[in-house]
């Protein structure tokens, strides 16, 4: 595991700092009081206190993602990202041999967190997802990704003021959690779907809206913790196939809520190509008032 990373690390049981030990072929992140987290050979280190709530995107969720992400349809998000990361970050840290270090919260596949690498070399990153699937290629994403099982709706497992930019990517917001890890100069980057985000599919195949309230929503985790910068929409027109609309439904909530025979029916009578509007508002956002 990247060691730049790992210094930053904290215990999720007592908090006090990790290291990595080897033994008897095994690696593990243990911490002075000799709680001890396994790091699995996909390369991930589960880094839960107990049980978790919940298991995330399933195995089927997750290749849909990587099928869809990979042949470019989201690259408007990921430019978006780097771009913005790039502006907050720019300059190397100051120190010799520092980085700044970039989580990703909710980082899925990491394939948006590796296009954030790319563009900012003088920074190291890391993936958290409650997925496991998800965190075996968010580990393979970047030769500078650290990727750790943990749920974001707990008490990270991260040192104060330790990150300079954290990602928020159509996931959950921890705003208590986000402002107590940014360093005082650091910045929260949050992406969410804007309204005509995959309009033209909503309604013929029966998916899940985008909330009208969401912004709202998304402005109500962060009060009190952080101020809006700066805000952008990105907008792109796909051009797909029936089968890539039924990955892109594959890989997302609605996933949840369809029925597969149902869905193929549907998207069949949509006929090809099938044209769909990717829409997202980015969000830039400040740290604001004492450290949780």
């Amino acid at each position: 595991m990247d060691s730049c990373v790992v210094a930053r690390l904290r215990c999720p049981v007592c908090h006090a700092p990790l290291a990595e030990v080897v033994s008897g072929g095994s690696r593990a992140l243990r911490c002075p009081r000799r709680h001890s987290f396994d790091i699995a050979r996909q390369g991930y280190v589960n880094l839960l206190s107990g049980r978790a709530p919940h298991s995330g995107d399933t195995a089927e969720m997750v290749a849909a993602r990587a099928d869809f992400l990979s042949a470019g349809h989201y690259h408007v998000i990921s430019r978006a990202l780097a771009a913005a990361a790039d502006a907050a970050l720019g300059d190397s840290p100051g120190t010799p041999g520092a980085y700044h270090l970039v989580v990703d919260a909710g980082a899925g596949t990491g394939q948006h967190l590796a296009a954030v690498l790319a563009e900012v070399p003088a920074a190291v990153g890391l993936a958290l997802d409650i997925s496991k699937p998800a965190l075996r290629r968010a580990a393979r994403a970047h030769p500078r990704v650290t990727a750790a099982l943990a749920d974001t709706w707990q008490r990270l497992p991260l040192a104060d003021a330790s990150a300079t930019l954290v990602l928020n990517v159509f996931a959950p917001r921890n705003g208590v959690e986000f402002r107590r890890v940014l360093a005082p100069t650091g910045r929260l980057v949050v992406v969410t779907p804007a309204p005509e985000h995959l309009a033209e599919l909503v309604a013929a195949l029966g998916l899940l809206r985008v909330d009208p309230a969401k912004q709202d929503r998304v402005s109500a985790s962060l009060a009190g913790h952080f101020t809006e910068d700066a805000t952008t929409v990105h907008r792109q027109e796909l051009t797909l196939s029936g089968a890539e609309v039924a990955t892109l439904v594959g890989m997302g909530p609605s996933a949840w809520h369809t029925d597969p025979a149902g869905l193929a029916a549907r998207i069949d009578a949509l006929g090809e190509p099938v044209r769909v509007t990717v829409a997202v508002r980015l969000g830039i956002y400040r740290p604001q008032g004492p450290r949780p």
